[in-house]
């Protein structure tokens, strides 16, 4: 997979404030364009409107954990 010269669309799933926004800035830096979700649920809202060519998802969250917010994103 080539890497557009814009970027990619990068989706961030994290209950910890602190991660996502170091990722964000880390990721801006890059030149990637990059949308934050705060859980599973958040990211399940937002991931068929967005449609990120990668997603970086953290396992241990509550409500939805990461194995079963990958496992729906899938679908």
């Amino acid at each position: 997979m080539s890497i557009p010269s814009s970027g990619l669309k990068v989706l961030v799933i994290d209950d910890s404030n602190t991660i996502r926004r170091s990722a964000e800035i880390f990721l801006k830096q890059g030149g990637h364009e990059v949308l934050l979700a705060e859980d599973g649920f958040d990211a399940l809202s937002k991931v068929n409107d967005y449609e990120p060519n990668l997603i970086f998802c953290d396992i241990l969250m509550p409500r939805l954990d990461g194995y079963q917010t990958c496992a729906i994103i899938k679908r």
